[in-house]
């Protein structure tokens, strides 16, 4: 083979052709694996604050829970407790929290009557909003705020019965109340 004169910088030119493709290629696919990366770190967080949310109880008892005895028997047949928001939490809409209630007799869910709000549940099985505490008149409960919940059980809980009640709000954790009725059964109560 004959070279022709001056052809060592030609194959030069063709090495530094090859030279850019490469770092042209490498720089193309660093960006994609960077906005790959980026794109997985985002869903990831979104997950964790997604998660934090879901599993943390955005409600808590806020003061003591007490046994009534509206009927003067020997039995508690209405419960009152004052529910708030943890520090950071988001409000909630109260009538679409889920009450549950188990004792040695009954397990169920415990159905909100709007109309009885501010007064006794009626019927057996049944809550309200007893009380608003440095609220306006929705039923949101935001911030600063403390909304008594007054339940009626279905059927009276006797002397040393013990319960549970779990409430359980639209976005987080269900917060857990079990409680002990006192063996003595005055008007009112405090439930330990």
């Amino acid at each position: 083979m004959k070279f022709m004169k001056h052809e060592e910088a030609f194959t030069g030119l063709e090495a530094a052709i090859v030279l850019i493709a490469f770092v042209v290629v490498a720089a193309v696919f660093s960006y994609v694996m960077l906005g790959a990366g980026f794109f997985t770190s985002q869903k990831s967080q979104e997950v964790v604050h997604t998660s934090v949310d879901q599993a943390s109880s955005s409600l808590e008892i806020h003061g003591d829970v007490y046994g009534l005895d509206s009927d003067d028997g020997d039995n508690v047949d209405l419960i009152d407790f004052t529910i708030t928001l943890t520090a950071g939490g988001s409000p909630v809409d109260v009538p679409k929290v889920a009450i549950t209630f188990q004792n040695s007799t009954y397990a169920g869910v415990v159905t909100y009557d709007k109309t009885q709000n501010g007064s006794d549940p009626n019927t057996a099985n049944t809550w309200c909003i007893y009380k608003k505490v440095d609220s306006d008149d929705d039923t949101l409960l935001e911030f600063g705020e403390q909304f008594v919940i007054r339940l009626k059980p279905k059927g009276e809980l006797p002397p040393d019965d013990k319960f549970s009640v779990d409430i359980k709000p639209p976005v987080g954790a269900a917060l857990g109340l079990k409680r002990t009725i006192p063996p003595q059964v005055d008007a009112v109560n405090l439930l330990y």
